[in-house]
C-alpha cells in the first residue's frame, strides 16, 4: 500500500540532510543477495518513490537483480509504462517547493553521499530508518536519533509500530554540577505489522537496494579489478623471466 498521504506531511527539510552524534549501527551487506535486493526495490517503490525520485536509475537496471521486464512493470512501475525510463516522480518540483518549502531530494546517490568519517552511507541509512520515535513537540509528531529535528514523518510506522525514546538522569560529569538526560533506548508503545526482527531485516533490504542503486555496476567493477590484478601478477612473472633471459649473457 502506498503512503502518499503520509508523505504529504513533509515540512521544509531534506530527508537525509543532517547528522548527529548518535552511534551508527552496522548495516548488513546484502548487495549480493538478489532476493534481498528485490524486496528492497519493492519497499523503495511503494514507500519512497511517491515523493523521492531516483533520476540516475533506470527501471531496466533492475534486471541486474534478477527481475524480468514483466515483473518490473507489474510490481514496481507506477509513473510510466516504459522500463527504459528513469525513476522519476509525477510531482512537479515547483509544486513540491510550494507545498513543502523544498523539493524532496533525489535518492539515486544517497548511499554514497551519506558516507562520512563516522561510517559508510549504508550504516547511516540503516540507522536512520530504524530510529524514528514519537515526539509531540515536532510539527509531524516524529523525530529521529540519526537526524534530529527531521522534517519527514515516519512513513514506515505501520510496519515498525510507534516507539518513544527513553531517557534517564545521569551526573553531568567533567567537573560540572547537576545531571543531564541520557538516552537509554526505545520503548515500543504501539506494535506494527512486523516484529522488530522482521522490520530490521526489511530495512536491511531497503538499505542494500539504495547501495545497489547508487552504483549498479559495483560488483562488476570489483570483479574486473580482481581480473586486472591477476593479469598484472601473471604478467610480472613473465616480465621477470624475460628480463633474466635477456641479460643472462651480458656481464
Amino acid at each position: 500500500m502506498k503512503k502518499l498521504l503520509a508523505l504529504l506531511a513533509l515540512v521544509p527539510s531534506l530527508v537525509f540532510g543532517a547528522g548527529s552524534n548518535y552511534p551508527l549501527d552496522t548495516a548488513p551487506d546484502l548487495t549480493n543477495d538478489l532476493a534481498a535486493l528485490q524486496r528492497g526495490a519493492k519497499l523503495f517503490s511503494n514507500y519512497c518513490l511517491n515523493c523521492h525520485s531516483a533520476e540516475s536509475m533506470r527501471y531496466n537496471r533492475l534486471r541486474d537483480i534478477g527481475l524480468t521486464d514483466e515483473q518490473i512493470k507489474e510490481n514496481l512501475m507506477f509513473a510510466t509504462d516504459n522500463v527504459g525510463d528513469t525513476m522519476n516522480i509525477s510531482m512537479d518540483p515547483k509544486d513540491a517547493k510550494k507545498w513543502f518549502g523544498a523539493a524532496p531530494p533525489d535518492l539515486s546517490l544517497i548511499a554514497r553521499s551519506r558516507a562520512s568519517a563516522n561510517g559508510p552511507g549504508a550504516d547511516y541509512i540503516y540507522t536512520y530508518l530504524r530510529t524514528y520515535y514519537r515526539d509531540p513537540s515536532k510539527p509531524t509528531g516524529w523525530n529521529n536519533m540519526a537526524f534530529p529535528n527531521v522534517g519527514m514523518p515516519h512513513v514506515l510506522w505501520e510496519l515498525q509500530g510507534e516507539q518513544v525514546a527513553k531517557y534517564e538522569e545521569v551526573p553531568a560529569g567533567y567537573g560540572k554540577e547537576g545531571t543531564v538526560q541520557q538516552f537509554v533506548g526505545f520503548e515500543l508503545t504501539k506494535p506494527g505489522t512486523m516484529t522488530q526482527v522482521e522490520y530490521d531485516q526489511a530495512m536491511a533490504d531497503l538499505t542494500s537496494f539504495l547501495v545497489f542503486m547508487a552504483e549498479p555496476v559495483r560488483e562488476d567493477r570489483f570483479k574486473l579489478g580482481v581480473i586486472v590484478l591477476l593479469f598484472f601478477g601473471v604478467f610480472t612473472i613473465f616480465a621477470w623471466r624475460l628480463n633474466a633471459a635477456y641479460w643472462k649473457d651480458i656481464k
